[in-house]
């Protein structure tokens, strides 16, 4: 089995160094004890990191072309000409990704690596083919703001209510899935919207979305977060849109 981890990275010279340290080394051994009865003992997942820089201009792209002139067989780095967004650099990253299971990770320092044997677990004992890292079910987190607390909430009940589901956190960037959940999902958004569509259509399809806790260090516009209450307005038409068309 291999887990390709798709990085898309728009000016995150502060953190990227760190976040790509972290994914490298990170344990990748699932149910390392045995007492899960539905896996055959412990299971070592292969990695792939694929990194989309999508025009970056704060010295990354330095970073990422340093990298490239001694190339390393567990990665890859692909270069936008300019900023296309989260949405684009992702639909990238799954293009060049091969593994058997993907899973997304912002180039920040919001989210731990180490959580990633706990959305691996569930699709490899056959429980979903697509687990989502919940910041909602009481893993240890900082304090989110007011307003993306609130903005979360809101656009997780409207795909509760749109798709009819359970979910606690539609906008959490860990989302993992079998490579063929989306291996002919048309996917066209370009900024954050891509958390909405992917949810959408993932359900639309009939796939099961499996919920896990995860940790959760959030930053604040000061250190870097880039999404903001208009996005916020672009998910939820963009929830309301593809409930009726593909």
């Amino acid at each position: 089995m291999k887990l390709s981890i798709v990085i898309p990275v728009y000016n995150e010279r502060a953190t990227l160094e760190q976040i790509v340290r972290l994914v490298r080394t990170v344990d990748l051994t699932v149910n390392p004890s045995g007492s899960n009865p539905n896996l055959n003992g412990p299971m070592v997942v292969e990695r792939e990191i694929v990194i989309v820089d999508d025009g970056s201009t704060d010295g990354t792209r330095d970073i990422l072309a340093e990298w490239q002139r001694t190339p390393q067989p567990d990665m890859k780095i692909i270069f936008h000409p300019a900023n296309g967004g989260k949405g684009a650099a992702l639909r990238t990253g799954f293009e060049h990704a091969t593994g058997d299971l993907i899973v997304i990770q912002d180039a920040d320092l919001e989210y731990d690596p180490r959580d990633y044997v706990k959305l691996l677990e569930p699709i490899l004992d056959g429980r979903a083919p697509v687990v989502y890292g919940s910041r909602f079910l009481g893993g240890p987190r900082a304090a989110m703001s007011l307003t993306h607390t609130f903005g979360n909430q809101m656009l997780t009940i409207v795909t509760n209510l749109f798709y009819g589901t359970s979910l606690s956190d539609m906008e959490t960037c860990y989302k993992c899935f079998r490579r063929d959940v989306i291996a002919d999902m048309p996917l066209r958004s370009r900024r954050f919207e891509i958390e909405p569509e992917l949810t959408a259509k993932i359900l639309k399809r009939g796939y099961t979305i499996f919920e896990v806790p995860i940790s959760y260090n959030g930053r604040a516009f000061h250190e870097g977060k880039k999404i903001t209450w208009r996005d916020g307005i672009v998910a939820l038409r963009t929830l309301v849109k593809y409930r009726f068309v593909d």
